[in-house]
């Protein structure tokens, strides 16, 4: 893959975005939330990359996967007004579904292909096939760290949007804001447990899971970049001041700093 190619890409994913905006207020927000998320993704892989000492053809791919690994949220959003998965599609199928009705990547090395599409087929599973060859296993790995990245700082910032002024909150909220939180939940974070999204019950569950994502994430530098970012604190802060949440605080942190090597302050 070379930077022409690259461009290339680019050029489709802008004209492609764009074509989905239209009349409608909530719609367009939601869609601008897509778009301006699949652009900061672009920019954590870099990030990976660079930390991860990458060669070019693997930087090049990476911020291609970073860019399309999204694009079944446009046609998603636009038909069934919801990114919620189970409620209407599933977003990565429909997005290889695009880019190959698209031929976005025909003019790509067949195997560079082949990653690319993998990746964006399998960044948003609860966990990733067996089979997979080293190098597609390692960017499906990559898109996910790095999905986790921005979608961290994009919750945060909905959540205090919200808790600030609900009546004026453009975006889909897809569970109750209530201060509840379930038992379960907490358990499972606690436990280090693989939860499964059907389970949430209120948008308190969520911020629970958003902490227990720590346990899949594949590299360190991504983990460090959780703590410089303080998302952990931020989160716990946005939750109950109970003994459960103090408990999952010191879960995940102590998961993290122990996994980096960083010392308990």
């Amino acid at each position: 893959m070379n930077n022409k190619q690259l461009n290339k890409i680019r050029n489709w994913f802008d004209g492609f975005a764009a074509g989905f905006y239209g009349d409608d207020d909530y719609v367009n927000a939601n869609l601008k939330l897509k778009e301006d998320h699949s652009r900061r993704v672009c920019n954590e892989m870099l990030y990976l990359a660079d930390e991860l000492h990458l060669a070019e053809r693997k930087r090049l791919l990476a911020e291609t996967i970073g860019l399309l690994h999204d694009v079944g949220r446009y046609p998603q959003f636009v038909k069934y007004q919801t990114y919620h998965d189970p409620r209407s599609i599933n977003h990565c199928e429909l997005a290889v579904q695009v880019l190959e009705e698209h031929k976005v990547l025909d003019t790509l090395d067949p195997a560079e292909k082949q990653i690319i599409l993998k990746a964006v087929e399998y960044h948003g599973v609860k966990e990733l096939p067996k089979n997979l060859d080293d190098e597609t296993l390692f960017f499906c790995r990559l898109i996910r760290d790095a999905d986790k990245l921005d979608i961290l700082c994009v919750m945060i910032e909905n959540y205090q949007r919200h808790r600030e002024n609900p009546s004026k909150f453009s975006y889909e909220v897809e569970l109750p804001d209530e201060p509840r939180y379930s038992p379960d939940i907490i358990r499972a974070v606690l436990n280090g447990e693989h939860i499964d999204y059907a389970n949430l019950q209120t948008w308190n569950d969520m911020k629970l899971i958003n902490l227990a994502w720590v346990y899949d994430v594949n590299f360190i530098p991504t983990l460090k970049r959780i703590r410089e970012r303080k998302s952990l604190e931020t989160i716990v802060g946005l939750l109950p001041d109970t003994e459960d949440i103090r408990k999952v605080r010191d879960k995940v942190i102590s998961y993290v700093d122990n996994r980096i090597g960083r010392r308990p302050v």
